[in-house]
């Protein structure tokens, strides 16, 4: 799979009020072609199912779908990851987590990608290795002891990650393990999907209730 590595940059004198604006976003490593089909595939179930207008078992399977079709969402489509002026911003299934830059301290790639501020460890499924790629070594050659960014696009990623990370360190005149970036750690924010939460749970509620009906 190909990914385009040019950077996707604003103005670096950002204002806080543009401070939620992306400076660079990382394409996933998987998941995007199987979400497609998947949303593709529930939408044609659905609309098999409520063709006949019956309240019957066209109706169960008519919320299996819609179902169905949230999951493959949440799991496979809104997973996200993007740099802005201040934070490496980690969408995953439900739960958004805002990571101040400067405080990270430690960037690793392997079936997820994991970032590391103070004394937590934070993780997004979008960037990872496949099993195939583990095995081969992560995309070293016979002659390199470590990989590259040429080799990888997950090392361009951890790479930029760390590029920022100093940049915005160096921006707030803070050190690595500094009370400082310590305090950066812990102002970590998270935000969470309540509309996905409330469809899931509100569907699944729909389905029970219409299985002990019929």
């Amino acid at each position: 799979m190909s990914h385009n590595l040019k950077r996707e940059t604003v103005s670096p004198e950002v204002s806080p009020e543009m401070s939620t604006d992306v400076v660079e976003r990382f394409p996933p490593t998987s998941g995007r072609v199987s979400g497609a089909i998947g949303l593709v595939t529930a939408a044609v179930v659905l609309g098999l199912a409520i063709w006949p207008r019956d309240t019957g078992t066209p109706l169960g399977v008519a919320i299996v779908a819609c179902f169905g079709a949230l999951v493959t969402w949440v799991t496979l489509l809104r997973p996200a990851l993007w740099v802005t002026a201040d934070d490496l911003v980690l969408r995953n299934m439900l739960v958004t987590t805002y990571v101040p830059l400067a405080a990270i301290d430690r960037v690793i790639t392997a079936q997820v990608l994991a970032v590391t501020a103070g004394e937590h460890r934070y993780v997004s499924p979008v960037i990872g290795y496949t099993l195939r790629q583990t095995v081969t070594g992560k995309g070293r050659s016979a002659d390199e002891k470590t990989p590259s960014a040429v080799n990888t696009y997950q090392v361009f990623v951890e790479d930029q990650i760390h590029h920022h990370a100093d940049s915005a360190r160096e921006r707030l005149r803070i050190t690595k393990g500094s009370p400082e970036q310590q305090a950066l750690a812990d102002g970590v924010r998270r935000s969470h999907a309540w509309p996905e939460i409330a469809g899931l749970v509100g569907l699944a509620v729909a389905f029970v209730v219409w299985f002990f009906v019929h």
